[in-house]
């Protein structure tokens, strides 16, 4: 089997033939067999069936052509395993029924058990890591982000409440933080373990905060994750969510390889708050996939122009996909991007002595 290594080869900034392409939420509902599938099985019914969600995750990889394969989960997988009972209600999301709001309730959590209770994503990564010929990309749900949706109980768009035991009640915010932490960092080493070729933590909700308020109360945790799983060689990337272009300086001595950005910052100038020390990702405005294709292919030129001017760029969205996203776009889309970067990148090659 011949192995597309491209992903792997720009997450540590070494040169590609094009640029490499995968989508968050690439295994979704824009794609008519997964809605299919979908009217059967929850989101969570088929995380619990290896095979099934083997096959969700390779449909993007098989119909679109994309560099990567990111495993077909949810990032409130493990805290299932810390004892906290939730479901994904559609069209809202996560919805715990019995929130944490006390220092009792953080110290109920008890520490993961991935091959006890989530064995069934082991071995759906192990399926994968003998199906596929692109790296397999697995993931956890950053600490502040995992804590907003446990604190407030469902998706917030305030986040007052977290907010509000963060700033009043620090100590348990820091207990609250260190279980996470080490959540995070058990569940990633063995997604490793199993076969991860690659693995992001997603920070969706975290460009919530002030600068100062990130550093004080949530770096410290990313971190420690990042300093306690880079014994792993894999390739690291930490999404800091949307609207987190003013936290992209306070990331500069993250242990990670590639930083994710959302659509509110260029890649010239997420680099330029980066330091320069990290690989990119992203970040065409997800909604762009509505508009005219020559638009979206003019858009797309653009990040690419900036992203080729040094090695290191993974070509994805700001945030994930839609459902109402059309398979057949982003087919054009991914081809677009390969074709393109690779005329791009041969034209700007030094000539042979």
């Amino acid at each position: 089997m011949t192995y597309n290594d491209t992903f792997i080869r720009a997450c540590r900034q070494q040169n590609t033939e094009y640029t490499p392409v995968w989508y968050m939420r690439q295994a979704g509902r824009y794609d008519p067999d997964y809605r299919t599938i979908k009217e059967k099985y929850s989101l969570l019914e088929i995380c619990k069936q290896p095979e099934l969600a083997a096959e969700v995750t390779l449909m993007p990889v098989r119909k679109l052509g994309v560099d990567a394969a990111i495993l077909y989960s949810d990032i409130m997988n493990p805290v299932a395993s810390l004892g906290v009972d939730f479901d994904i209600v559609k069209n809202i999301g996560p919805v715990i029924d019995n929130p944490l709001r006390s220092a009792s309730d953080v110290e109920r959590l008890k520490p993961i058990d991935v091959e006890g209770d989530l064995g069934h994503i082991l071995e759906t990564i192990a399926i994968l890591d003998k199906e596929l010929d692109v790296p397999l990309i697995t993931f956890a749900g950053a600490p502040f982000t995992i804590a907003s949706y446990l604190i407030e109980g469902r998706p917030s768009k305030t986040y007052h409440r977290t907010k509000e035991l963060m700033f009043s009640q620090p100590q348990v915010w820091e207990k609250l933080m260190e279980k996470l932490g080490d959540m995070v960092i058990t569940y990633l080493r063995a997604h490793v373990a199993s076969g991860g070729k690659a693995f992001q933590l997603f920070d969706s909700w975290v460009g919530a905060l002030a600068p100062r308020d990130f550093e004080q109360y949530v770096l410290p945790t990313i971190t420690r994750i990042f300093a306690e799983l880079s014994d792993l060689e894999v390739p690291k990337i930490y999404f800091p969510g949307v609207s987190s272009g003013e936290l992209l300086p306070s990331l500069t001595k993250l242990q990670a390889d590639v930083i994710g950005l959302d659509w509110r910052v260029s890649i010239t100038e997420g680099r330029r708050r980066l330091g320069g020390g990290y690989a990119v990702q992203g970040n065409l405005d997800p909604y762009l996939l509505t508009a005219p294709m020559d638009m979206l292919k003019a858009r797309a030129k653009e990040l690419i122009d900036e992203g080729i001017t040094r090695p290191g760029y993974i070509f994805n969205l700001g945030h994930g996909l839609f459902p109402e996203a059309s398979l057949d776009t982003l087919k054009e889309l991914t081809d677009y991007v390969h074709e393109y970067s690779a005329a791009a990148m041969k034209q700007a090659a030094p000539p042979l002595a």
